[in-house]
């Protein structure tokens, strides 16, 4: 159903979702370079997400649903779509590097397509396959551009390949379980305050403690962080209405392509032509799928 305003349309919330999820790469690249552990970031994106977007709700006196189909999305949904990807993200940063990591999100809109066919969840057409495979060849090309595989321990690689695996698991689960009449910023907020209290428990666990002091290390980072995640969910679960789980996992590609740029131009990243010519080619391919998306399914 075609959107009433632009901002609501499926390919302005792919590019929003996906820009501001391609900044994540290269702060959290800051962030371990300031020495704070990858566990108490994973900890603010998701706490401070929650409480950013409860501040919203609390303004608006929108209601917080506590029913339990709410509060198994909250659960399930923060732990495997938020609480492991991010901790997996941040863990591998420091032996695969940001840029190389950002490329592990690029598999997930294949690994979504598989699992949403097989689940009979909002399948694409064969013109949105067609442009999820596009996108899927210029992320090999960025890899090949970056020659990192055969630099990277393949035990990091493997952990990585767990990033993608999460994430497409999340993205089916969200479409199944959505919860009848629900509105996206709540299940933003109450996914996210599941996904902080797993970390926080985590945490006093292995280490007796939070941590949160480290986040003084870097403290315009963790603000901008905190930012940018917050504004990502406000359009990460729109999408997920109105583009569908394997729509929405194009974000990868977007954020892959952002953090090009962002590694580029602002923290002096060197790439070949081959890498951009790969985040030209993702780009054709999130055009065919936008354009697949206005065509009935099969």
């Amino acid at each position: 159903m075609p959107a009433s305003n632009p901002s609501s349309a499926p390919v302005f919330l792919l590019l929003a979702t996906g820009t501001f999820l391609g900044l994540y790469f290269p702060l959290g690249k800051l962030a371990g370079e300031a020495g704070i552990p990858p566990a108490v970031w994973t900890l603010l994106i998701s706490a401070g997400s929650a409480l950013v977007i409860g501040g919203v709700l609390a303004l608006r006196r929108e209601a917080f649903p506590l029913t339990l189909p709410f509060l198994r999305f909250y659960a399930i949904g923060g732990i495997i779509s938020y609480a492991l990807p991010n901790f997996l993200v941040y863990l591998i940063i420091p032996h695969l590097g940001s840029g190389y990591t950002s490329i592990m999100y690029t598999l997930s809109p294949i690994i979504t397509t598989i699992l949403a066919t097989a689940l009979n969840a909002r399948r694409p057409n064969l013109l949105g396959i067609g442009g999820i495979l596009i996108g899927f060849i210029g992320a090999m090309l960025i890899v090949l551009g970056k020659g990192r595989v055969g630099e990277a321990s393949f035990l990091w690689i493997g952990v990585g390949f767990l990033i993608p695996l999460t994430l497409a698991t999340g993205n089916v689960y969200r479409t199944l379980d959505w919860p009848p009449g629900a509105r996206p910023l709540p299940l933003a907020a109450g996914s996210n305050l599941a996904a902080a209290l797993v970390m926080a428990v985590a945490l006093l666990a292995t280490n007796g403690g939070l941590g949160l002091g480290a986040l003084a290390n870097a403290p315009l980072v963790s603000v901008a962080q905190v930012a940018a995640s917050a504004a990502m969910l406000a359009f990460f679960f729109r999408l997920q209405m109105a583009g569908g789980p394997v729509y929405l996992s194009q974000i990868g590609y977007v954020a892959a392509a952002i953090g090009l740029g962002v590694g580029t131009f602002a923290l002096g990243e060197h790439y070949d032509w081959l890498t951009w010519l790969g985040a030209v080619v993702i780009t054709a391919g999130v055009i065919v799928t936008t354009i697949a998306q206005r065509t009935p399914g099969p």
